[in-house]
């Protein structure tokens, strides 16, 4: 192994390293990311080890978790009747949540939806109904996304180990 295949092997590291952490970081891309590291360790070792059917298994993952992502949040507020405002709510607040911490990541969405809402139709016990309703739905989304990601990693381990 050259000092570049160690360079490479080590910018793969960090895609995937990186993308675990963007799976519950809403600012980062972690399905992708971690798809991207997979793909160039794959390219790296010239598709022997890690295969096109794995590289190929880890692109569906990746477009499920891309999917879940989105459908999870809007069946959410759906589900709930959200307007337009708490739905974009959610999304101002899950980019709020990234610059206050932890709390801020699992809080912030719901108070963005729950304002978002209130802003729209004026009604407390609604807002604070879709508030939580839009919150949960993110939350399994992110649940998802973490599983896809895992399996993805199940995936590249075992092609990594398996000769």
């Amino acid at each position: 192994m050259t000092n570049l295949d160690t360079l490479w092997w080590l910018l793969a590291g960090i895609m995937i390293f990186v993308g675990v952490a963007g799976t519950v970081l809403p600012a980062l891309p972690g399905a992708a990311l971690v798809f991207a590291g997979i793909l160039l360790a794959a390219w790296i070792d010239d598709f022997t080890r890690i295969s096109g059917w794995t590289v190929g298994f880890a692109a569906v993952l990746t477009l499920l978790a891309w999917a879940a992502d989105y459908v999870s949040a809007a069946l959410g507020a759906k589900r709930a009747g959200a307007s337009k405002g708490a739905i974009v709510g959610a999304a101002i607040g899950t980019l709020a949540g990234v610059f206050t911490g932890l709390v801020g990541l699992l809080f912030m969405p719901l108070v963005g939806a729950a304002i978002g809402e209130y802003l729209c139709r004026r009604d407390l016990r609604r807002a604070g109904h879709v508030g939580i309703a839009t919150w949960i739905g993110l939350l399994i989304g992110t649940a998802v996304k973490i599983a896809l990601v895992f399996a993805m990693l199940g995936a590249f381990a075992a092609a990594l180990l398996v000769d």
